[in-house]
């Protein structure tokens, strides 16, 4: 008897014992930095959400949800609008968000990622709605803060924050792709084009520039010739002034010494040549009469 009570009371007590360590294992939580448990206590929530650290939970009184605080990033798929000018367009996004609130995260939406997917698939649909699709090509920074905003508006009841949205791809439709490759295709002619004329155009240039700088080395060369040439000629005749001066000089030293007989002799002398000539009519200067009665007179004293 006593052996049956005995173990009786030891499975109580084992029994008793696993149920203690259940009751603290499902009572005590471990709260991280980065998370925070809403508390449900008999159905009201709890003032404030609890963490980080270890977090006391009454088992069967309370319930709890996670919320993560760390900024987090969802995909939305391909979704297929339709721009201003109707042209089919097919785009996916990333949209980044942040629960500032765990509370009204919690109370205010059932699942507030399913629901931000939602509204960023319609609120895509109604940006691009109001985009030609030449901006929707070439504005991305513009939709990515249209679509940031349009979501922050609608997330921040809930304590979420979106933080950023980024279009990771444009598919536009089949003709319009074509199109833009023949438009780059010709754009990328065009700038070798260009670069060729430019091209031609510098050459055309520095060739012109050489002939304009041989034209000024040869100018100056040949008026450093000339120079030279004057220069020359110039010295050239004051050496042959100065030698006709220096003959003049000597001549006018030496007619110094010639008397009166002495040029009498020469003119007979030129007379005489003259009478050698078949001329009839010949002319004496009036200096040869006096000078020959000087010539006379002279003898006849003699």
């Amino acid at each position: 008897m006593n052996g049956v009570l005995g173990s009786t009371l030891f499975c109580f007590v084992g029994a008793a014992l696993i149920v203690g360590v259940i009751f603290l294992w499902s009572a005590i939580k471990v709260v991280p930095e980065y998370m925070r448990l809403v508390v449900f206590r008999l159905g009201r929530i709890l003032d404030k959400p609890k963490g980080p650290g270890i977090v006391l939970i009454i088992p069967f009184f309370d319930s709890f949800k996670w919320v993560d605080l760390r900024e987090q990033v969802r995909e939305v798929p391909h979704q297929v609008s339709i721009t201003k000018d109707n042209a089919p367009i097919s785009i996916d996004f990333l949209w980044y968000y942040k629960v500032l609130d765990p509370t009204q995260s919690v109370l205010q939406v059932g699942n507030f990622e399913t629901a931000a997917a939602g509204i960023a698939a319609t609120t895509l649909r109604a940006v691009i709605g109001g985009i030609p699709l030449d901006d929707v090509l070439s504005e991305r920074e513009h939709i990515n803060n249209m679509l940031r905003t349009r979501l922050d508006e609608v997330t921040e009841r809930w304590g979420v924050k979106v933080t950023n949205v980024e279009i990771r791809e444009i598919i536009p439709p089949r003709e319009v792709q074509e199109a833009m490759n023949r438009q780059m295709s010709a754009e990328r002619i065009r700038r070798a084009l260009v670069t060729e004329s430019m091209g031609d155009q510098e050459a055309a240039i520095n060739r012109a520039e050489g002939t304009k700088q041989a034209a000024i080395l040869s100018a100056q060369g040949e008026r450093e010739s000339n120079i030279l040439r004057a220069d020359g000629d110039k010295q050239a005749q004051a050496l042959r002034a100065e030698g006709f001066s220096k003959a003049l000089e000597q001549i006018y030293a030496a007619a110094k010494s010639v008397d009166q007989k002495t040029m009498t002799l020469q003119y007979f002398e030129t007379l005489k040549a003259i009478g050698t000539s078949p001329s009839t009519k010949y002319i004496f200067p009036m200096e040869f009469t006096s000078m020959l009665d000087n010539f006379l007179g002279k003898n006849s004293k003699g």
